[in-house]
């Protein structure tokens, strides 16, 4: 079976992706898919980085904008919309161009991984989130590592959605995640993808373009965007209330701190979650590294 061409840019936030898939996409016809996990939230527009409207009328761009902030989104919901939008596209004769920073959804797409089938259990989900708010994280981690050592060592303590997830699987099929995953390994990827991994030559430059993005993002209206969120109960919502950009904000509504702590916290966070997307990519097969 032949497979389906791809077009693969990944690296770190503010690195430069979303210029460089608008480019390639004009030199060979292609469409952007994006792979980023905050860009699929409606209404969350200036701290995601979503492309201007100028830019989407100009290529046509899929995955953003596909869900309300009360939405859960995972991993497999992003592999189901994602394979779609990219045979919608090789189906008409364009180049599927995929972009994005979240490492995770990405090689999950891409390596024909299936994730669990195992329908989310909202009752069983709240259930674990109130253990961990009553006992800490920590002794929900403690729960996985039980039952599923080798997918407790890979998720952070503090990671609660994911922990759980991991728990919900155990506890509704009495299969571990790592099992269910090794399993789904087995099927062949049905993508041929080309991978550009566009990474700072030194990390200072890469904090500088961070800072002066951040910066760019209150310019153009970040905190009026995160208030009407706030307002609209962001911070109560299961996936959608972790964005970065858009946590930070919540002790300054609450009177707790002020607007230039936010700003810093945005930057630092930013670059923490930069550290980790380059530990992810620099591990990856790439076919490609442009240095900035």
């Amino acid at each position: 079976m032949s497979k389906i061409p791809l077009i693969v840019v990944v690296g770190p936030t503010a690195s430069g992706k979303s210029e460089y898939a608008l480019k390639k996409a004009k030199e060979l016809g292609g469409e952007i898919i994006s792979g980023d996990s905050m860009q699929i939230y409606r209404k969350m527009d200036i701290g995601t980085a979503k492309p201007t409207a100028e830019e989407m009328a100009e290529i046509p761009h899929h995955l953003i904008d596909v869900a309300d902030i009360t939405e859960i989104f995972s991993a497999a919901r992003f592999v189901e919309l994602a394979s779609k939008a990219i045979n919608d596209v090789y189906s008409r004769g364009k180049m599927p161009i995929i972009a994005g920073g979240t490492g995770l959804y990405i090689d999950t797409l891409i390596s024909g991984t299936e994730l669990s089938a195992t329908e989310d259990d909202p009752i069983l989900r709240e259930e674990l989130f109130a253990f961990a708010k009553e006992f800490g994280a920590e002794a929900l981690h403690q729960r996985l590592r039980e039952v599923d050592p080798e997918s407790a060592q890979a998720i952070h303590p503090n990671n609660i959605k994911r922990v759980a997830r991991a728990l919900e699987i155990y506890l509704k099929t009495g299969e571990t995640k790592t099992e269910a995953d090794r399993k789904s390994r087995l099927k062949e990827s049905i993508y041929d993808p080309y991978i550009v991994y566009i990474r700072p030559d030194e990390r200072e430059t890469l904090y500088e373009r961070i800072d002066r993005r951040v910066g760019k993002m209150f310019d153009l209206g970040l905190e009026e965007e995160v208030k009407s969120l706030y307002q609209m109960g962001l911070e109560s919502t299961p996936t959608a209330s972790q964005a970065i950009g858009y946590k930070e904000f919540y002790p300054y509504f609450k009177g707790e701190t002020d607007i230039e702590s936010v700003k810093q916290a945005i930057c630092l966070n930013t670059r923490h979650y930069a550290k980790r997307q380059m530990t992810w990519f620099n591990r990856a097969d790439v076919n490609e590294i442009i240095t900035i």
